[in-house]
């Protein structure tokens, strides 16, 4: 999932002793690794979320934070598109709660050929990547085919 996103950083092995997992290097074709006895599938896709955060492929985004604090994550992201989408963004958009100006982002970052996903990790944090927008489907199938929940913003 991780070869999804651009801006992949170079290849290290990423151990989450907290979790037991053992992320691959990014773009690598290897499966994440649970080490402890009756870990389940969740802390692995957790894991995966906390992993693609420290490449900076991932914002965990707080839904009580304003539109300001939203866009100044997202522009953090290794995996940005080179157009920038935020000329796109109205002055309206700024006003929006969080999850309206986020389904107001995912429209402008489409609009450059780059999309924003929403990685369900069962928190009330929403861990949000950028991708290309013609692979949005194949990050929500292999989220699906794992068990998980991927969904683009501003579909």
């Amino acid at each position: 999932m991780a070869g999804l996103l651009r801006g992949a950083g170079p290849g290290v092995l990423i151990t989450l002793p907290e979790s037991g997992c053992r992320i691959p290097p990014l773009g690598s074709r290897s499966r994440i690794h649970t080490a402890g006895r009756g870990r389940t599938a969740a802390l692995a896709w957790i894991a995966l979320a906390d992993a693609l955060a420290e490449y900076q492929l991932l914002a965990e985004l707080d839904w009580k934070k304003d539109s300001d604090e939203i866009r100044s994550q997202l522009r953090g992201l290794a995996s940005r598109p080179s157009v920038d989408p935020w000329v796109l963004v109205e002055a309206d958009d700024m006003l929006l709660p969080a999850h309206e100006f986020l389904e107001a982002c995912g429209r402008c970052f489409r609009d450059v050929g780059a999309a924003l996903a929403v990685l369900d990790i069962e928190s009330d944090c929403c861990p949000v990547v950028c991708l290309r927008a013609a692979r949005v489907e194949e990050l929500t199938a292999l989220a699906a085919r794992a068990g998980f929940t991927a969904r683009g913003c501003g579909v």
